[in-house]
C-alpha cells in the first residue's frame, strides 16, 4: 500500500470556465491556468504520482509546451492513471477538500464524484469529496482562488 498527498491553487479570473473534476460550474469566475485549471483533478493528480514516486504534474505536463494549452485536465488524468498502472499500482481510494468562499459546491459533488469514478475507473464509494469555506479568511476566504486536497491510496496490482 502506498499513500499520496497533493495540493493545489488556481487564482480566479473573469473570463474563465469554472472546472472541477471536469465539470462545468455555474460561476461568474474561473481559474487561471495553463490547461483548464481544474484545481481538483489537479491536486488528485499529484497525490497519485506522489504515491507512486513519479514525481507531480509539472514534471509531466509542463505549463511550457503549448500542447497542453486549455488541454481537459480528466485527459491528463487518464495519462496518469496509466502510468500509475504501468508502475504496477491500482488505485484504492481518493480523499478531497475543495476550499472555497464561493461558489457553493455541495449540488455539484455528486456529478463530480462520478466524472471522477469514470475516469479513474473505480466504484463511485472509493472517492469522497468535500467542500469547505475559510470562513472569508485567507486567498480562498477572499475569493482570489480555489485550493484543493487531496489523499489516495494505491496498492500493487
Amino acid at each position: 500500500m502506498r499513500i499520496g498527498q497533493g495540493y493545489d491553487v488556481h487564482r480566479l479570473v473573469p473570463n474563465r470556465k469554472l472546472i472541477l473534476a471536469g465539470i462545468e460550474v455555474e460561476h461568474c469566475y474561473g481559474l487561471l491556468g495553463h490547461s483548464d485549471a481544474d484545481v481538483l483533478t489537479h491536486a488528485i493528480m499529484d497525490a497519485l504520482l506522489g504515491a507512486a514516486a513519479l514525481g507531480d504534474i509539472g514534471m509531466h505536463f509542463p505549463d511550457s509546451e503549448a500542447k497542453y494549452a486549455g488541454i481537459s485536465s480528466m485527459v491528463l488524468l487518464s495519462e496518469v492513471i496509466l502510468l500509475i498502472q504501468s508502475k504496477g499500482y491500482s488505485l484504492v481510494n481518493v480523499d478531497s477538500t475543495i476550499v472555497a468562499q464561493k461558489p457553493k459546491l455541495s449540488s455539484y459533488l455528486s456529478d463530480m464524484r462520478y466524472n471522477l469514478s469514470r475516469y479513474l475507473g473505480v466504484p463511485i464509494d472509493c472517492i469522497n469529496l468535500k467542500a469547505t469555506t475559510e470562513e472569508s479568511l485567507g486567498f480562498t476566504g477572499k475569493e482570489e482562488g480555489i485550493a484543493a486536497h487531496a489523499v489516495v491510496l494505491l496498492k500493487s496490482l
